[in-house]
Formats: structure tokens, sequence, C-alpha cells
């Protein structure tokens, strides 16, 4: 594979660098699609209606169908949100992820398993270095890269941000699905708002079938989060249950303000930063991340100018910007304390805000409908804020 030449290198093969490859792969691009094997990202795996719809996803990838999730607050309040006419797909990373690239190898990518070294420039050439499964230093020439690399993307600090977006450490384990619990709805995700299971984010169990993962993130250093794990698993009434596997990685928690380095290199995915902070749903964001940088990456390819690359972040920041703004707002506020976690489930037993939620979460987009329910739930939230609503 040495000195191969291709239109664009892919790095990473996650939903995101998977989507961008098969983007440039159905345009008639050469694009090779590097991506480190065995790896599993700690994931709840849970997908939209949107999209299952915009990505043509097979109903057999679904290994559930969520119609319901359950808000768990610090005094163990639970409010039940079901989804009216629709569900939430749930999926299990190794496979899906699997599908994507192999679906980007059917329409012609490159595919290559190492890990990334590095990038060098002589002249008008461009080089990706990584190294091989039998760890041999290898060279693709390109004119393009898309970093796609996760949240500590070394494509991401090597050439556009040193530094990186902020993270939360997540932690899950994934074990048996009980066949009988008490409490235990295979049917439906909980969301665990309790500050000793999750200081500044949220504990989950989400089933999948024949399994579930039970997990939890923080930002906080010295957190246990394998010990907020096992406490929940405990409150879950699933301590008994066999554990398949145990994951750990970084979630990025904002998005980067540069995705390109103005010449070659344009980032997609955890590398650019887009996971919706308070929800920390990040595969939606990060398949239209990567296609986005595709597309950027076709204008680039097509006009020669570099500055086309930035069309990547400009176009998501239009379409979701907003609604990350209003997302790190609740997160910053309302999983500050206990006592505001106690008051945001008990605003989600309102039926407006359960409306507008799954409304906005299935189809993202925020609601414009309806704009009676967000008057009230303007009233509703100052009186939660000032203490007024029922805690």
């Amino acid at each position: 594979m040495t000195n191969q030449r291709f239109d664009v290198v892919v790095v990473g093969g996650g939903p995101s660098g998977a989507t961008a490859a098969d983007v440039l792969a159905k345009a008639g691009k050469q694009v090779a699609l590097l991506d480190k094997a065995g790896r599993i990202k700690p994931c709840g795996g849970a997908i939209p209606p949107r999209l299952i719809k915009d990505f043509e996803i097979p109903d057999s990838l679904l290994c559930a169908k969520i119609r319901s999730a359950r808000m768990v607050s610090p005094k163990s309040r639970t409010v039940d949100m079901p989804i009216d006419g629709g569900f939430v797909g749930m999926v299990n990373r190794e496979t899906f992820d699997e599908f994507l690239r192999e679906r980007a190898k059917e329409h012609g990518a490159t595919r290559l398993k190492g890990t990334y070294e590095r990038i060098s420039r002589e002249g008008e050439v461009t080089r990706v270095h990584y190294l091989d499964e039998a760890g041999v230093e290898q060279t693709l020439e390109t004119r393009l890269i898309v970093g796609a690399d996760g949240a500590l993307s070394k494509v991401a600090r090597q050439e556009v941000d040193k530094d990186g977006p902020p993270c939360v450490f997540a932690f899950h384990e994934i074990i048996e699905a009980p066949k009988a619990q008490p409490g235990f709805d295979g049917g439906r995700c909980d969301v665990i708002y309790d500050g000793k299971i999750s200081p500044d984010f949220y504990g989950w169990v989400f089933p999948h079938g024949s399994t579930v993962s039970v997990g939890s993130g923080s930002a906080l250093q010295g957190f246990k989060l394998r010990q907020s794990v096992t406490d929940l698993r405990a409150q879950a009434g699933l301590t008994g249950a066999k554990t398949l596997r145990r994951e750990g990685a970084p979630i990025p928690m904002k998005p980067l303000k540069r995705w390109d380095n103005g010449k070659d290199v344009v980032l997609a995915g955890d590398a650019a930063g887009v996971v919706a902070p308070a929800s920390g749903e990040g595969i939606y964001y990060a398949m239209v991340g990567g296609q986005l940088a595709a597309e950027a990456a076709l204008e680039c390819l097509s006009t020669g100018k570099a500055t086309a690359l930035k069309l990547a972040r400009k176009h998501f920041m239009k379409a979701h910007g907003r609604v990350f703004w209003i997302l790190g707002i609740m997160q910053y506020f309302w999983y500050s304390s206990d006592k505001r976690r106690e008051r945001f489930v008990a605003i989600c037993e309102d039926k407006d805000v359960q409306y507008l939620t799954w409304q906005a979460y299935m189809n993202k987009e925020l609601v414009k409908a309806r704009p009676t329910a967000h008057v009230r739930i303007f009233f509703k939230d100052m009186a939660h804020l000032f203490g007024f609503g029922t805690p």
C-alpha cells in the first residue's frame, strides 16, 4: 500500500468516517478508509427516526425499539415519557459501525486497517503515515484528509487544534438482559439524574435486545465512574446479570471553533466535537458531520479552493448550532446540583415538555409549531427556576 494515491484519506471508521467515505465513494472519488481494528466505542446506541430515514439504515440493524424513556431523580422520583406513535432505534456499535464501513467499501472505498501516525508534506505531495497490523509504517498519498478519529483525534491535534474539545469521560458495562426483572423494561430507556451516579452528567440503563448498556459519564476529575456504574446496577436490580464487557472513552461536549487547517484537512464527528451537550447524543450528529465533511471535500476537489473546507462547520452550525447552544445551557444549569436535578425531572412530567422534547429529538429540529406550548413551558420553567414548582 506504500505511496498508493487517493483523492481523500478518511482517518477513522466510526459512523462519521464511514459516512464520509461512503459519500465520497458514491461521488466517484478514490477514497481510503483507514480504521484501527478491534475498537468498540462505549455508546448508549440510540438513533432517532431522522437518522434511520436519512441514512437508509435497515431495520435488521435495530436490536431494540424504545417506546418510552424514564427519568429518575435524586429522590427516586420517576417520570415516564412515552413516545406517541414512534420509537427510538437501538444499535450495537460493533455491528452498526461495521455495516457502515462495509457499505462504503461496496460503493468503492478502499478499506485499510491500521493506526494513524502523522501527515507529511513535500512540495505538492501530501502523505498519510500509518502503522499496519504488523506494525510496519505505510504511507498513502492524498489530496485531502478527513479526520474522524475520535475525541482524542491525533489528526485534529496535529493539524487543527492542539487542545481538542472539552470532554466528559463515559464508562459503561454491557450486561446480559434479564429475562424477568421487576422495574426493567426492554422497551424503555432509563436516564438517572443523581449526583451520586454522576455529579455533572447522568447515568443510563439502555436496553439492546439481548443485552443492556449500563453506564455513567462525568467531567469531574477523580470521580469514580466504575463505582458509580456498580451502584447504578444495584439501584436498577441488575447486580446479578452477567457482565459481557466494560468500555470507557471520552465524549466531547462542545464543537471546536475550527474544523479545518486551511489547506488539506477537515474534521468530522467526535474529532470536531459534535456530541450534543446535556444528552450526549452523538451518532446522528457524527453521521451528519461526516456527510458535510465529505461534501466540503468534494467542493474543494472540484474548485481547488481550500476555503471550501470551512463549509463543513458552517453548514453544521447553521443547522444545529442553536440546539447545541440550548442544550449546553441546560446542562450547565440543570445538572449543577441535586436540587436542580430534582426540579428538572419534575419539569419532564409536563405533557408539553414531553411533546416538544420528543419532536425535537426524533426530527432533529426545534419545533416551530404549537407556539402556545412554548409559552406555557417558559412560564413553567421560570416557576421551577425560582422555586415555585413542585420539587
